[in-house]
């Protein structure tokens, strides 16, 4: 079950000014991080100064709900910093415009939906993390978790935060990224396990790390971005990547098919995909698309890589839906709508 959309208008002023315009304009859904926003916009207009951009933001699973529940008129023409996992449900249900974006062939296997032309591309990778404040650790008397099993132990008990799989695609990848790794009865039963130890499920994936940093719950299971931040800015987290390795999905952008001004759209499609746009997210993400730029944010270990488990993106998409609804039905009591 799938909360009810609830999309932030990020640039509501843009929208009026863009409607009384004749220049092109592309609306964008996205669950990018909203404070990353600002320096695409900026990069995309110094490039595209013709083009006016309206950006529509929020979790995932309620930007992909919206998605969905507009497929017969089409508001949005792109869809940026998506996750894959939505991008193939979205694709599964027609949505996405095949289109291949200009320059990739210089972008990672990994990062192409296998389609040609492609029907999304994806530009950087992101995957959970636990962040642990260690002062409020070192305060209760709780050791640093250094597994996800660990997390089970009755020591943790109303001591751990994490996303709520139905909004958040870092709770989504987490949860699929332990059906596969222990098989489905044993993820069940870890969840179950686990569920005892979580004070609240959160609507936001980068909302569990931000507590921990500000010490409200000592153990946050988060976007591990949020995690490498939180520790570069001085703050007592400790970033712990589990050793039976860690879920990830991809960033991903496509057309929307329907789009108003599909020209446009291929435009910023292009933009997302170029160089300029990979040293941005570069800035933020553990790995991006294009291989000849370096990624790895300070904060982050250094063999990052290493701790990405092996994991089926479709596997997830295809069985989004019953897993959410399980999920939901299980553990959802927890839930807080909350950003």
């Amino acid at each position: 079950m799938t909360r009810a959309p609830r999309l932030t208008v990020m640039v509501l002023a843009a929208l009026a000014a863009a409607s009384c315009s004749q220049r092109p304009k592309v609306v964008v859904y996205t669950a990018a991080e909203a404070d990353q926003i600002p320096a695409y916009a900026a990069s995309f207009k110094a490039a595209h100064p013709d083009i006016d951009l309206v950006w529509v933001r929020d979790s995932t699973g309620v930007v992909t709900a919206k998605l969905m529940a507009e497929r017969k008129a089409p508001k949005a023409d792109v869809v940026f910093a998506l996750a894959a996992t939505s991008m193939i449900a979205l694709d599964q249900q027609g949505l996405l415009q095949p289109f291949a974006p200009d320059g990739a062939g210089r972008l990672a296997s990994r990062f192409k939906d296998g389609a040609d032309p492609p029907h999304w591309t994806g530009e950087a990778l992101w995957s959970v993390a636990v962040c642990v404040n260690t002062d409020e650790a070192r305060k209760r008397g709780l050791p640093i978790p250094q597994s996800w099993e660990d997390l089970t132990k009755p020591v943790y008990r109303g001591m751990v935060s994490m996303p709520d799989p139905a909004s958040s695609g870092t709770g989504l990848l987490a949860v699929g990224a332990w059906l596969q790794m222990f098989g489905e009865a044993k993820g069940w039963d870890f969840m179950d396990r686990l569920d005892k130890n979580i004070a609240s499920y959160v609507h936001s994936g980068s909302k569990p790390c931000k507590d921990a940093a500000r010490g409200e719950i000592p153990i946050g299971i988060s976007i591990d971005y949020r995690a490498a931040e939180a520790k570069t800015q001085g703050l007592p987290i400790a970033v712990v990547e589990p050793k039976e390795g860690v879920g990830w999905d991809l960033e991903a952008t496509a057309l929307v098919k329907g789009a108003h001004d599909e020209k446009a759209g291929r435009t910023f499609v292009n933009w997302a995909m170029s160089p300029d746009a990979m040293r941005l997210y570069a800035k933020n993400l553990g790995m991006v698309a294009d291989p000849s730029v370096h990624a790895r944010p300070p904060g982050l270990p250094a063999n990052f890589a290493d701790h990405l488990a092996p994991i089926d993106l479709k596997w997830t998409a295809l069985n989004r839906d019953r897993i959410i609804d399980r999920w939901s039905r299980s553990y959802g009591s927890k839930s807080k709508n909350e950003s």
